[in-house]
């Protein structure tokens, strides 16, 4: 058997939430081209038929289910949505998340409860219906892999709300890793500065990319297949002896390398 047969996913079945662009679109393309049938849902109809198509083009199936995600029945219902289709459940790609950064004093209860919930809560709701379907299926390679930040494990500015809610995620991975062994692992990846959707404020102001570039010691911002090529690697039999692990794909950044400006408190 050659090493890249061990990230091979033939016939295994995915569901990727927050697939509509970014990195869930090219995570949900990289586990179809490793050979999976993908379930891709985020709000928007047209960004999911066109990453469709390219999971499609790749020789497998896809099934889009548009759907607003911080509900986390939404969300639930997504793995029943795969096993029906597909007849099995191997793998969860919880995605879908963010939070806008936001000053200490402007960053109430209500909208820390609300990051905790579009990150954590409907991870936890897809993955706890998605669970008793995974164990249905055949002995294998079966895995949650959850997309965290590294503001969850270091400290900026602004970033309260976001920072909590993703350290929680990461944390959330480990402890369900614990509570799921040896049947299925769960992991997660802490992503650096990527060029999505998320920095396209960034991408017109060369004073803010060249901040990003210059901090971060590989010296360019991410690619959303950087991050797609570490899921693959945690999905599949190549990743088969990991799990309460959370992969560092930033860059090699150590702190958050981008100055919110936001003044000192007077």
């Amino acid at each position: 058997m050659s090493i890249l047969d061990r990230f091979s996913l033939t016939d295994h079945v995915a569901v990727v939430t927050g697939a509509g662009r970014g990195i869930g679109a090219a995570t949900a393309i990289a586990l179809a081209e490793a050979g999976a049938d993908v379930l891709i849902s985020a709000r928007h109809v047209n960004q999911l038929e066109a990453v469709a198509s390219k999971v499609r083009e790749a020789g497998r199936r896809a099934l889009v289910v548009p759907a607003d995600l911080s509900d986390t029945d939404a969300a639930a219902g997504l793995a029943q949505a795969a096993y029906d289709e597909f007849g099995r459940l191997d793998i969860i790609v919880n995605n879908v998340g963010g939070t806008i950064p936001n000053a200490f004093l402007d960053t109430d209860v209500a909208y820390l409860e609300e990051s905790f919930h579009f990150n954590v809560s409907t991870a936890h709701a897809l993955s706890l219906a998605a669970v008793p379907l995974m164990l249905k299926g055949e002995e294998g390679q079966k895995s949650i892999t959850s997309i965290s930040s590294m503001i969850g494990r270091s400290a900026g500015r602004g970033y309260l709300a976001y920072g909590t809610a993703k350290a929680a995620l990461a944390h959330w991975s480990r402890l369900a890793a614990t509570d799921l062994a040896p049947r299925i692992r769960v992991n997660g990846i802490y992503v650096g500065s990527v060029m999505t959707s998320a920095l396209e404020f960034v991408a017109g102001v060369p004073e803010m990319m060249d901040q990003l570039e210059t901090k971060t010691p590989l010296g360019r911002v991410g690619e959303a297949e950087d991050i797609a090529a570490g899921v693959l690697y945690l999905a599949s039999p190549a990743g088969k002896y990991v799990t309460g692990k959370l992969l560092e794909i930033d860059g090699g950044i150590q702190a958050p390398n981008l100055d919110l400006n936001l003044p000192d408190l007077v």
